[in-house]
């Protein structure tokens, strides 16, 4: 027990608190909660990431997931106005389905992963590769040219969707 590191102390607590993080999104009912709940296990993914030095990854990972579609997450679920007196009943037959899926759903991973632990990672290559800086330097120089073609489309995907949602003014707008 004394000969586990840091890093591996970091890694069972991140753990455990995206676990109980996830199975709080599962078992919560009230849904903005729930969704709050995704953003902290989201976090500890992150900190998964850093113990990993991907810190662009993790960064990466917190504007997207946490930022960006957690905010939409929120806005539709606000938008929805959910009330628990208009959500439909599931039948208790739907139910037990649900629960008898998903037990063999576990089952067939933990078959799956039985033998995960013989694997070995490549232990090549340098850990110093998900740093930024090293990450800027092969974007910016082997990968330019991909680089630039995809801000193209970004851009040509931004004009389009601005024009796609355009609204046409009628003549009594013009008048006005």
């Amino acid at each position: 027990m004394l000969g586990y590191t840091i890093t591996q102390w970091l890694f069972g607590v991140l753990s455990l608190m995206a676990i109980m993080f996830a199975l709080m999104v599962v078992f919560t009912r009230n849904p903005v909660n729930s969704v709050l709940y995704l953003v902290l296990t989201f976090f500890c993914i992150a900190g998964h990431y850093l113990l990993l030095n991907a810190q662009f990854l993790a960064v990466v990972h917190i504007v997207v997931y946490a930022g960006a579609i957690m905010v939409l997450f929120l806005f539709i679920i606000m938008l929805m106005n959910l009330n628990p007196e208009s959500e439909p009943r599931k039948h208790i037959v739907t139910r037990v389905i649900a629960g008898c899926i998903g037990g063999v759903l576990l089952f067939v991973m933990v078959g799956a992963l039985k033998g995960a632990e013989q694997l070995q990672l490549v232990q090549g290559g340098s850990s110093q590769i998900g740093l930024v800086k090293n990450l800027g330097m092969v974007l910016f120089t082997e990968f330019l040219f991909p680089f630039e073609i995809a801000s193209i489309l970004l851009l040509a995907a931004l004009v389009g969707a601005i024009m796609i949602g355009k609204r046409e003014k009628t003549v009594e707008e013009i008048e006005n």
